[in-house]
């Protein structure tokens, strides 16, 4: 199923997808994706951080434990990711943005990843989307891997979508979206290999499978197509409806 025109709608039927789609990404990461030892919550506080789904490992009671590189999902050396984009950001570049304090909850289970579906009200204004940049921040620079997934068009606060925002505010500005492709599907490696992988999409297009990183180079492949299909048929017909018409 391609991309709906979220324009042509309230935003009140976008958080109806939102509030369907978050449980099924869930339960199709926990039922099918995760290697053993993860799993997914959704609506979990991490260090200040409320995404939709948090990706947490449990692992024994010693905090510093360290996560096993070579156990569970896929290798980035042996199949990166497949997306249009990968940068990474040297460290002369971001060294001057860590410059920040990071504290932790001491518990067993360590959050290693998070996924945002945005929402139009994360753009609506300047400070909803300080917030948002902020928090998506914070957790990059703790370590915490990130996967944005943004169907709503570039505002005046993210010309360049919500990847050109964070990753100039990660200190690279440099990114340009591709022309006719202003939506965002991004993945995040955490700090310290600043690294995204980006598909830049739009309206009519299929929604592409996108990696989530549970180590700095592995990572697990989410399918969110057929999940955002069976989420958008449960919003009620008739406010379904316009989006369902043909340009």
């Amino acid at each position: 199923m391609p991309i709906h025109d979220w324009t042509r709608v309230p935003d009140g039927t976008f958080h109806d997808l939102h509030t369907s789609w978050i449980p099924m990404i869930k339960h199709t990461l926990n039922h099918s994706i995760l290697p053993e030892g993860y799993y997914a919550m959704a609506e979990q506080v991490a260090g200040g951080v409320i995404p939709d789904v948090l990706t947490l490992q449990a692992v024994d009671d010693v905090d510093d434990a360290p996560i096993a590189d070579e156990e569970g999902g896929t290798a980035v050396a042996v199949e990166p990711p497949k997306v249009s984009i990968t940068a990474r950001l040297e460290q002369s570049l971001y060294a001057r943005k860590a410059n920040h304090l990071v504290i932790r909850h001491h518990s067993s289970d360590r959050v290693v990843a998070i996924l945002e579906v945005i929402s139009a009200g994360n753009k609506a204004n300047r400070r909803d989307f300080g917030d948002l940049l902020k928090k998506t921040l914070d957790a990059i620079q703790s370590g915490i891997h990130v996967l944005l997934i943004d169907l709503h068009a570039p505002t005046s606060r993210d010309p360049e979508g919500l990847h050109g925002a964070i990753w100039a505010e990660l200190g690279d500005d440099s990114y340009v979206a591709p022309k006719g492709k202003p939506l965002t599907l991004v993945s995040y490696v955490g700090h310290p290999d600043f690294t995204c992988y980006v598909e830049p999409t739009a309206v009519g297009q299929p929604l592409k499978a996108m990696p989530l990183f549970l180590t700095f180079d592995r990572y697990v492949t989410v399918p969110l197509e057929d999940s955002y299909m069976r989420a958008f048929a449960e919003i009620p017909d008739r406010a379904r409806a316009p989006l369902e018409r043909q340009s």
